[in-house]
């Protein structure tokens, strides 16, 4: 079953702004877990770590999904 439109799974509106916010909420948990994991045990410096590559990873997204977007926006220019 496919609507052979041919466009991009990121079309719809609601990717780039939900990955922004969940990139600023771990950037934040990341920024609130680092003191801990300073003063603490070394094992606990992998927490804020984990928190932000998950914030470069929802970044990366919301990259990806600006341009796929943008992408769409100039192929119906073309049209």
């Amino acid at each position: 079953m496919s609507d052979e439109s041919g466009g991009s799974a990121f079309s719809e509106g609601y990717v780039v702004p939900i990955a922004g916010l969940l990139a600023f909420m771990f950037a934040l948990m990341a920024g609130l877990t680092a003191q801990r994991a300073l003063s603490g045990d070394p094992a606990d410096v992998a927490v804020p770590v984990g928190f932000a590559a998950i914030a470069v990873l929802a970044l990366r997204i919301r990259t990806k999904a600006v341009a796929a977007r943008s992408e769409g926006d100039e192929d119906e220019d073309e049209e």
